[in-house]
C-alpha cells in the first residue's frame, strides 16, 4: 500500500472521527455552565479602571 493511500484512508476515516470529537468538545466547553461570567468578565477588560476617555496628546501639553 503506498503511503499517499494510507494516510488518505487515515485522514477520510480516523482523523475526521477525532477533529469532530475535538469540535464538539470545544462547543461544550464553550456553553458548559458557569462560563458566562468568565465570558463577561474578558469581554469587559477594556473598561476597566477608566473613569473617563484617554486624553489626547495635545491636551498633555
Amino acid at each position: 500500500m503506498e503511503e499517499y493511500t494510507l494516510l488518505r484512508q487515515f485522514a477520510d476515516s480516523w482523523m475526521l472521527l477525532a477533529l469532530f470529537v475535538f469540535f464538539v468538545g470545544i462547543v461544550v466547553w464553550v456553553f458548559r455552565p458557569g462560563a458566562s461570567k468568565e465570558y463577561k468578565d474578558t469581554a469587559n477588560i477594556p473598561f476597566r479602571h477608566q473613569d473617563k476617555p484617554a486624553e489626547s496628546e495635545e491636551a498633555r501639553k
